[in-house]
């Protein structure tokens, strides 16, 4: 049996690897990863996500050791980098989880013309389905999420996850970087409350997934729009990362009693349908799904962009959100619609200027995920919400942070506000010093966003 090496990519865990049970298959296995920016381009890993990288390669190298073999550390031009080793060690293929991003794609395609005779092996385990497998009854993609959720549904649930190998046979190989050679970890003290909020790892995901049990099912519904609770499973960059996969979380979500077609099954597939959405069409981190938005007249000015980016807007459930993801490197989902809208509609900044930012600034940061998102609050998503539906911040944080509690949590400025005044702090009795005036009236930003709107129809 011939030896072959593991490309370990976004898919950081030892079980449920079909990656790496197909390289077990063959002998012998070489586990490597290369930190490739360069091909990567503007989306090279952001900052965040840099961060958690380094700790997730940490935990995976360790589970690794424990099974007979270390991971091997590689910087540079992955393509190079790989050929080069399989010529080293005499390695017959390099199996990888199959990924979805435009420029990964490019890269997987000039690697296996540089491994000549020896075969890149690329497997399905970053999405229940592969994106090119999934057609409407015509046969084309789909572009709308509701039918696209229920032909996931329609085709039952996934195989059983498999179980992490017991041991592997090492593959001889020269040195490479130290985790710290890698150079992930920032220069400045900016995540250093990171540690107090996650735990980056396999282990950590699976304690996550066991902790999310029946209960948090039950109240899921209504708990994941309520950023003052836990209700959300906070396993959106273990599965960014591949700590965990998604056929796991699905079965551990039937087993703590997730029926039918539940809401936290249904977040699951947003994310297939976000990936469903890159393959299909490449450009959408770039440019408008629909092409009648490239002329949309947006005011790109700076000094907005810098007051949202810092949580200067003057809205508490839009600056609470912002100060929430520069401390802990996430953001509630709910808050994430609402502080975009904000950009996107009252401050006409272009969605790719704020899609840009928490590319750098989330943890859980995931190309597909982030472009369709993005693309949904402004309106010129394949799916999107209307352009004309512009969220109210005020009424958004009167509806779900009713008592102020998470405003109050991460906004230390308004914690004396009166319950009836914290999402409108300059009409309070006593409006509190050093917080923000509003950079913009709710009224004139959604008269001016409608009045763009008009314009580029026109």
């Amino acid at each position: 049996m011939t030896s072959s090496i593991m490309w370990f990519r976004q898919d950081l865990r030892l079980a449920d690897n079909t990656a790496l049970d197909g390289a077990m298959a063959q002998g012998p296995v070489l586990p490597v990863y290369v930190l490739d920016d360069e091909a990567a381009g503007a989306w090279r890993t952001g900052r965040a996500q840099r961060w958690w990288l380094h700790h997730s390669l940490v935990a995976l190298d360790a589970a690794l050791r424990q099974r007979g073999t270390p991971l091997l550390l590689l910087r540079g031009d992955a393509v190079a980098l790989l050929a080069a080793l399989a010529d080293a060690v005499g390695a017959g293929a390099v199996h990888a989880s199959r990924l979805y991003e435009p420029w990964a794609r490019e890269r997987d395609a000039a690697l296996a013309l540089a491994l000549g005779s020896r075969q890149l092996v690329l497997h399905s385990g970053a999405l229940l389905h592969e994106p090119h497998r999934i057609r409407t009854g015509q046969g084309a993609p789909y572009a709308v999420y509701s039918p696209f959720a229920r032909a996931i549904f329609a085709l039952g649930d996934p195989p059983p996850p498999l179980a992490a190998p017991a041991a592997l046979t090492p593959v001889p190989h020269a040195p490479g970087l130290t985790i710290d050679g890698l150079g992930l970890l920032p220069s400045r003290d900016w995540a250093d409350a990171f540690p107090q909020h996650w735990v980056p790892g396999e282990a950590a995901a699976a304690a996550r997934i066991g902790g999310f049990g029946q209960a948090e099912l039950a109240g899921y519904a209504d708990g994941r729009n309520n950023p003052s609770v836990a209700g959300t499973s906070g396993l959106s960059p273990h599965l960014h990362h591949g700590e965990t996969s998604p056929r796991q979380v699905w079965h551990a979500a039937r087993a703590a009693g997730a029926g039918g077609d539940h809401p936290w099954l249904k977040e699951i597939i947003w994310r297939e349908f976000s990936s469903h959405l890159l393959w299909h069409r490449p450009m959408m981190p770039e440019q408008p799904l629909q092409p009648g938005f490239a002329n949309f007249p947006f005011e790109p000015d700076a000094a907005l962009l810098h007051a949202w980016q810092r949580g200067r807007t003057g809205y508490p459930i839009i600056d609470a959100g912002m100060r929430q993801l520069s401390v802990t490197g996430w953001m509630h989902n709910r808050v994430r619609m609402i502080v975009a809208s904000f950009l996107v509609k009252h401050l006409l900044q272009p969605w790719q200027a704020g899609a840009a930012w928490f590319w750098d600034k989330l943890v859980d940061a995931d190309l597909a995920s982030n472009s369709a998102s993005w693309q949904w609050v402004a309106g010129s998503g394949a799916d999107a919400a209307p352009y004309f539906r512009v969220f109210n911040p005020i009424l958004q944080g009167e509806k779900f942070d009713a008592a102020g509690a998470y405003v109050r949590a991460w906004l230390p400025a308004l914690a004396a506000v009166p319950d009836r005044f914290i999402h409108q702090p300059w009409n309070a009795p006593a409006p509190p010093a050093g917080y923000p005036a509003r950079i913009i009236d709710h009224a004139a930003g959604r008269a001016r966003a409608l009045a763009a709107y008009a314009a580029m129809r026109s």
